[in-house]
């Protein structure tokens, strides 16, 4: 289970997240409902640090000593993100159909990258998956 968790997180929050971005109302100024958000989530991220800590007996403020400059660009990062996918539904992105092509983009972009800069290794049926990702694409995507 501690393997299997963290995707069924990603994945339970991905559905959350893509409901909620399309049925952000058109009128809704995106920052200001991204406001809203991210105070939603600095409460509940402060909430769980403290509990964290708290369970190991350890400094809330002694945590942040190790981060670095990722913090800051996976922030705005994130403003990318869901502007793009709130604004992706507002010009008429069908739900089912602008995250899975983001995603399938995604998912060969970050081959590219595991790739180039982590070393990651690629296997011929890897290889054909992407071909068939990219085929995939080209089929949903045409109307």
């Amino acid at each position: 289970m501690y393997y299997i968790f963290p995707i069924i997180l990603i994945v339970a929050s991905n559905v959350f997240y893509n409901i909620c971005s399309k049925s952000t109302p058109q009128n809704a100024n995106p920052f200001a409902s991204l406001l809203v958000t991210y105070l939603t989530a600095a409460a509940a991220t402060c909430i769980f640090l403290i509990i964290d800590c708290v369970g190991k007996g350890i400094s809330c403020v002694t945590q942040f000593k190790n981060i670095n400059w990722t913090g800051f660009v996976l922030g705005i990062a994130i403003i990318g993100l869901e502007v793009g996918y709130i604004q992706a539904y507002r010009a008429g992105w069908n739900i089912s159909m602008g995250s899975l092509i983001a995603n399938i983009f995604l998912a060969v972009i970050l081959v590219i990258v595991g790739v180039l800069f982590y070393k990651e290794q690629i296997k011929l049926q890897q290889i054909i998956g992407i071909v068939l990702c990219i085929v995939g694409l080209i089929f949903i995507s045409k109307k």
